[in-house]
């Protein structure tokens, strides 16, 4: 039986024939290899990662476009600054704030400015980029990686890069129905996913199935059903919407079942998941059956950035057909001499992930809500109840925002409330506070959502 490391094989070889195979030749540019010092605790640069200002004037613009049921005034001649904390960003372990990643940064310019402006094949590929790819590599247990503008580009260029073999493997390049890869897709993947299948599939190169939810008989059945050699089961590690995690020991039994190529988006759970912030496949002790590994720099990181875990073969094949890496110029050296800095401090600050899984046992043991991540979803059902409960928590000094269509589906509004190793227990007890003031908590309706009282 034919396996997908046979078919990326023959799909270089295509390539190669054909002298399309593309590589990346890192400019050399001078370090000054700023040392990293670590800390044994919390210090008060942390707070600048979740304490926010608004000016007056934003408040009350944001404050007018949100549902007003008791017609309060605004208070136009107010003046200075709106303090809030915020509980609805992606930076985790709080690192966008620390020294390390300041001094990284500004070093890189200092020495460099923003490095060679091009794409990665041109000349806007370093050392520093080889260095982060390196450090990735081994945090994900992957033989390589490759470095994108962002988590949303590293999504398109594999879908891109995938489809390509079934037109590279072709017998006249136009691939046949029999000849095309089965792509399965979890329902609530991320946009990014969605878009690069939905590319994969006009190319006439991809058959898609979508299954339930994190329902494992259904995705098996259709697996079963499918007549495709080919195929692929591509699903979110940690679920940015809903908070919950992927079946992971399901998906690998499946996977050893059914011979499917099984590729994470891992955006939410590096370095958070895990004893080092390998993420949910250490975490679940599968990285040997995960064979592709996406992610991102622009949460848990603090930096921006996107990244695809994988083996030297795929990286050539994703470098050579995946045009969201081809045709977009690579990340300034700035950014990433501050994202090698986060990945060195994400792994020697071990009490970043304590702490953010302690605010997790917080939140859970204050409100009673079955949680099982950072990622907090109170479903409140439509659009106007789910903004009258962000205006309430604006007001209570909360930047906790409403999340509507086309996020999610119309009757699944919510507030989507994550934490920080920077917040403090004290700041959590405050958000449920105000929380209880909103949500009968933890009471659910029959229908499953929060029971407003607003």
């Amino acid at each position: 039986m034919e396996s997908w490391d046979s078919w990326v094989a023959a799909a270089l070889s295509k390539l190669a024939g054909k002298r399309l195979l593309r590589s990346v030749r890192p400019i050399s540019l001078p370090s000054s290899d700023p040392k990293v010092e670590a800390f044994d605790g919390p210090r008060p640069w942390d707070r600048s990662s979740v304490e926010v200002e608004l000016d007056e004037q934003t408040f009350q613009e944001w404050l007018q476009e949100l549902p007003n049921p008791d017609g309060e005034l605004s208070c136009e001649n107010e003046k200075g600054r709106k303090k809030m904390i915020l509980f609805s960003g992606n930076d985790y372990l709080g690192l966008s704030a620390h020294p390390a990643l300041r001094i990284a940064a500004s070093e890189a310019a200092r020495m460099h400015g923003m490095g060679p402006r091009g794409s990665a094949l041109i000349c806007g590929y370093t050392n520093y980029h080889m260095q982060v790819e390196g450090s990735l590599a081994e945090l994900k247990s992957k033989e390589d990686c490759l470095l994108c503008p962002t988590g949303f580009s590293a999504n398109m260029a594999f879908m891109t890069a995938l489809g390509s073999i079934s037109s590279l493997l072709s017998v006249n390049g136009k691939p046949s129905k029999d000849e095309r890869i089965a792509i399965f897709s979890d329902a609530l993947n991320h946009a990014s996913i969605i878009d690069g299948i939905r590319l994969a599939e006009k190319q006439r190169e991809a058959e898609v199935y979508v299954y339930r939810h994190s329902d494992m008989d259904h995705l098996s059945s259709l697996l079963s059903s499918c007549p495709l050699k080919r195929k692929v089961v591509v699903t979110d590690s940690l679920f940015s919407m809903d908070g919950d995690f992927a079946l992971m020991s399901d998906l690998t039994k499946l996977r050893n079942k059914h011979h499917f190529l099984l590729v994470i988006d891992d955006a939410h759970a590096t370095l958070v998941c895990g004893r080092n912030g390998g993420g949910v496949p250490e975490s679940y002790e599968c990285e040997n059956d995960v064979d592709i590994c996406i992610g991102t720099l622009s949460k848990a990181a603090g930096c921006q950035g996107g990244f695809i875990a994988c083996s030297h073969k795929w990286k050539q094949l994703i470098q050579s057909r995946g045009r969201s890496f081809i045709f977009s110029t690579a990340l300034p050296v700035p950014i990433v001499a501050a994202s090698l800095a986060s990945l060195t401090v994400a792994r020697q600050e071990k009490w970043r992930r304590r702490e953010v899984w302690s605010r997790v046992d917080d939140f859970r043991s204050l409100t009673l809500l079955p949680i099982t991540s950072p990622i907090i979803s109170l479903i409140v059902g439509n659009e106007a109840a789910a903004l009258l409960a962000s205006r309430h928590m604006l007001k209570s000094g909360f930047h906790v925002t409403a999340i509507r269509p086309p996020t999610v589906p119309p009757d699944s509004c919510r507030l989507r409330i994550t934490l920080s190793a920077a917040h403090t227990t004290d700041d959590v007890r405050k958000l449920v506070t105000s929380l209880s003031r909103c949500f009968k908590l933890p009471v659910f309706e029959n229908n499953g959502l929060m029971a407003s009282k607003l």
